[in-house]
């Protein structure tokens, strides 16, 4: 993967949810990372036609692994002014140098 074709920054947050002093739950974002990405929107091609079946990511990411920070589904990916919820993370190739996350964007509610 060059680096000129991770041109779309992301940050890579945690869902946090605080209760205030009268019970109300509020869900905010605690960032813990930003970097540059690779973003693959669901389209037409080949690996996304064989992903169809079993797949409701609607989007692909891939970036350099991060030292010291596992990304797992519990977290997000925020891109722009669009939230995605992470369904798949996979280590390409195997190597240990690059992320490849499949991810699900969430439609705002309310």
């Amino acid at each position: 993967m060059s680096f000129g074709k991770m041109n779309t920054r992301i940050q890579i947050a945690r869902k946090v949810i605080t209760t205030d002093d009268e019970g109300f739950k509020t869900e905010t974002n605690e960032v813990l990372a930003s970097v540059r990405a690779y973003r693959e929107g669901r389209h037409g091609s080949g690996k996304w036609a064989n992903m169809a079946a079993f797949s409701t990511a609607t989007d692909l990411f891939r970036f350099r692994t991060i030292p010291h920070l596992e990304v797992t589904t519990e977290m997000r990916i925020l891109c722009g002014n669009k939230t995605f919820e992470i369904t798949s993370v996979e280590d390409v190739k195997g190597r240990g140098m690059y992320i490849e996350v499949l991810a699900k964007e969430v439609e705002p509610s309310g």
